[in-house]
């Protein structure tokens, strides 16, 4: 990376961050010209269980896929969903040193109790302001490298109403906190109300949840209101599941393939896109 997350949520164009699941789909995103992902949570359970977001994931699955994003791909800005730090203060400290190795730029911790919920479904619940902010401190003083980023992120708007989750968001800040995440904000006037409280404080994390409850603007116009990174956590695997709901149901309707391959890549397609050509010149000066 030429610059750290830190660095580049202080230039004047936005952080667009698409979500991703797994070292594919981070190629992907890169391929694609995105310079920051985020690692979801939700999509590592919908990927890697079959299961919803509801606090199915550990630590060991979250800091595995991480350590494959890192390993096939060293410029993204990773930022990665560790849920609620999968314990107390203790377990965040383990959580940050985890993850940090792994090769995360930015860790988001939130402050529901476990097990945790999609921000975006109903019926969740939290832990009080002050243990988040001891977990916030925690995690800040686990890590390794100022330039590893903390997230925090409140629930409270859903539970304890807008003035609170942002009571909340002051606490968090001043425990350290880099990044600020209010989720699930329910109309532009309330982001707008978000960030001229917070944002003299720390950038401000917008997420865009497609039919989720905040309403889905371009990055554009989040930057325009004053967010510095746009998170689209699920929309890779939505539109994966589109994809291969309709592949699936014609190749059950024909038993070929053949209709379905102007909507696919060829098999040489597909190593171009891994690199599978370079990487076997490579291997050619160890014969």
């Amino acid at each position: 990376m030429t610059t750290d997350l830190k660095t580049r949520l202080q230039s004047p164009a936005i952080v667009t961050a698409p979500g991703v699941y797994d070292a594919f789909s981070a190629l992907l995103v890169a391929q694609a010209g995105f310079d920051a992902a985020y690692l979801s949570g939700a999509s590592i359970a919908y990927t890697r269980l079959g299961r919803p977001d509801i606090g199915l994931l550990s630590l060991d699955d979250v800091a595995q896929v991480t350590t494959a994003i890192r390993e096939r791909n060293e410029a993204l800005h990773l930022i990665v969903d560790a849920d609620t730090g999968f314990g107390n203060a203790i377990n965040v400290q383990r959580t940050v040193r985890l993850l940090e190795r792994a090769g995360a730029s930015a860790i988001q911790l939130e402050d529901q109790t476990s097990p945790k919920r999609c921000g975006h479904l109903d019926g969740k619940t939290l832990i009080g302001a002050a243990e988040m902010a001891g977990k916030i401190r925690a995690a800040c003083d686990a890590r390794r490298d100022s330039g590893t980023l903390i997230v925090a992120r409140t629930d409270a708007v859903a539970v304890e109403g807008l003035d609170a989750a942002l009571d909340r968001m002051d606490r968090y800040t001043d425990a350290g906190a880099d990044v600020l995440f209010v989720e699930a904000l329910r109309t532009r006037d309330d982001m707008a109300t978000a960030l001229a409280r917070l944002s003299p404080r720390g950038p401000l994390l917008a997420n865009m949840v497609e039919g989720g409850k905040t309403p889905l603007l371009p990055a554009a116009e989040l930057q325009a209101l004053g967010y510095r990174l746009a998170i689209f956590p699920g929309g890779t695997v939505r539109a994966l599941s589109h994809a291969l709901q309709g592949y699936l149901a014609s190749l059950h309707r024909h038993g070929t393939t053949e209709p379905y391959w102007p909507q696919m890549l060829q098999f040489d397609g597909l190593n171009q896109l891994l690199g599978t050509p370079e990487l076997l010149a490579g291997a050619k000066r160890y014969e």
